[in-house]
């Protein structure tokens, strides 16, 4: 189907924690393929990997050396074909991470480039002359503290970099960078990848001029001086219009692949989603942090949905509740009911959604952070800001598939640790287990993907106070109605144009035309007629 990806559902697979398959600790390609039945059998229709390219690994492989292979860690490209082959033959599309805004410092590229201001790959990066003091060019900073420039004894000059300083960033200005990343696309869409999921996709520019940013308006410092600035200057610039569009002409030469960009942007992430996907010259879709937070309420949610498809009428969403980059949403959502209650409801919610949808590793467990010693972490950001901020490490603690040693994650001693209360929630325990998260993510994908109203249909959201949400999914003559409890009491509600309870459901009782919904409760219900819904 050419348009696969307009409604589907990925599962997001963290390499270096989701199988190891060699007991060195560390997840790997063979991992994966491994496990895929159990990603297939989840009932989604794509898996993305994080990076597994060769890197030093100072930001996990979020900082590459090699675009064309696979880290020894992961395997070998005879590996990764393999994962392919068989994810494709238990019909799972395959999309891999492209990081291309940036690189590693010992990438040849920057090796080169740094050399010398006249060699040839001289500004394939960003490069600039101190202020008269010394001091950078300008106010950039970087996500990971500190300035977004280092000095390069050699050169005599700033190079630009958004992360850490062993990440510098690609100069897209320059054409033949442009051309040299093609290549890189084209070399896996040769080798039968079915998409990319891009990162940091509104970074690729910079301001030319090199002006400062803005300073927001003063309030309590962030823990991140990151935070304090508008980086108008510094990345979503116009110019990003144009490399999107040539990157999905490359695509647009491959039967049935795709490309979803991971928007980082603060103050108007759902803005650029909509701007990245308008028409069908830049991305297919795209997702920004506005549902990765701490907000949970039915007006939210609605702002959200309806804020973006108002925005881009003809573009296209990817929610997700929970990644690699984020604390999980059962534990960031714990205020709001039991944990188990409160994942079986943001398994609902997030597939009810018009859009298509990305699963974390782990999520359908109903996994939890874990909490890490300061001795236990590797993420840049936690060892920078310890302890108010504990960085990612959290979340990206290895796969619990049973109750064994390590999880049946390794049979060596794990990246990261293993701990009791994730150890709990494992894929075995809740396997076959009537009322299971395991088991209610299953069930309600299966209800999205055999239903093209909750899949592919467009949504009316009906006006109701908190904490109820309700909308109205429909497609050609067909609609279902959709109704959460997102607060801790019972709510009853009355119904007109609306009876028959429809797929699963949780805490949810039908008596003639009342509904009620216990806590984290939720319903779908066949439509008849003109919707209504009120408090009883």
């Amino acid at each position: 189907m050419h348009d696969w990806w307009r409604g589907s559902v990925t599962y997001q697979i963290y390499p270096r924690s989701f199988q190891d398959s060699n007991g060195d600790g560390i997840g790997d390609l063979p991992g994966i393929t491994q496990r895929l039945p159990h990603v297939a059998a989840l009932g989604v229709d794509a898996v993305w990997l994080s990076p597994f390219f060769p890197s030093p690994m100072l930001d996990m492989g979020y900082d590459v050396s090699d675009y064309f292979g696979v880290d020894p860690v992961f395997g070998t490209l005879d590996d990764f074909d393999a994962m392919l082959r068989t994810a494709h033959g238990l019909g799972l599309k395959v999309i891999i991470d492209q990081v291309i805004s940036h690189c590693a410092i010992d990438h040849p590229l920057f090796v080169e480039s740094r050399r010398d201001r006249t060699n040839p790959k001289a500004d394939w990066f960003i490069w600039a002359d101190p202020q008269p003091d010394g001091s950078p060019p300008n106010n950039w900073l970087a996500i990971f503290g500190g300035s977004a420039w280092t000095w390069d004894a050699g050169r005599r000059q700033y190079y630009m970099h958004n992360f850490l300083a062993e990440q510098p960033d690609f100069n897209f200005h320059n054409p033949e960078v442009q051309d040299y990343f093609l290549n890189v696309l084209r070399f896996w869409l040769d080798r039968g990848v079915d998409g990319f999921r891009l990162d940091t996709v509104n970074y690729y520019f910079h301001d030319a001029q090199l002006r400062s940013n803005p300073a927001l308006a003063p309030g309590h410092p962030p823990v991140n001086p990151y935070d304090m600035q508008d980086q108008i200057f510094s990345k979503t610039r116009p110019e990003n219009i144009g490399w999107l569009e040539r990157m999905r002409a490359l695509t647009d030469e491959y039967p049935d692949r795709m490309m979803v960009g991971e928007v980082g942007d603060a103050l108007r992430g759902i803005e650029v989603m909509g701007k990245y996907t308008a028409g069908n010259k830049r991305l297919h879709m795209a997702y920004s942090f506005e549902m990765l937070g701490d907000h949970y309420s039915a007006a939210f949610f609605r702002d959200a949905i309806e804020s973006f498809f108002a925005g881009a009428p003809d573009g296209w969403p990817c929610w997700a509740f929970s990644n690699h980059d984020v604390p999980r949403h059962a534990g960031r959502w714990a205020g709001h009911g039991e944990p188990e209650d409160v994942a079986r409801q943001a398994a609902a919610l997030l597939l009810s959604f018009e859009g298509s949808i990305c699963l974390y590793q782990g999520e359908e467990l109903g996994q939890t952070d874990t909490d890490l010693a300061y001795h236990e972490l590797t993420d840049p950001k936690g060892l920078r800001f310890w302890p108010d901020e504990k960085g990612r490490d959290g979340c990206r603690t290895p796969m619990t598939w049973d109750g064994g040693a390590q999880g049946g994650f390794t049979t060596g001693m794990p990246w990261l640790p293993v701990k009791p209360p994730q150890a709990a929630r494992n894929v075995a325990e809740q396997e076959g287990r009537e009322g299971s998260v395991l088991q209610a993510y299953r069930d309600i994908l299966s209800f999205r993907r055999s239903n093209a109203v909750i899949s592919r249909g467009q949504t009316t959201f009906l006006d109701l106070p908190e904490p109820v949400l309700a909308f109205v999914r429909w497609h050609g003559e067909e609609a279902i109605l959709c109704v959460f409890n997102l607060g801790p009491a019972p709510v009853a509600l009355t119904l007109a144009g609306a009876e028959g309870l429809i797929g699963p459901h949780h805490e949810a009782t039908v008596n003639g035309n009342g509904l009620r919904l216990g806590p984290n409760g939720f319903a779908w219900l066949h439509v008849s007629d003109e919707v209504s819904v009120t408090f009883a």
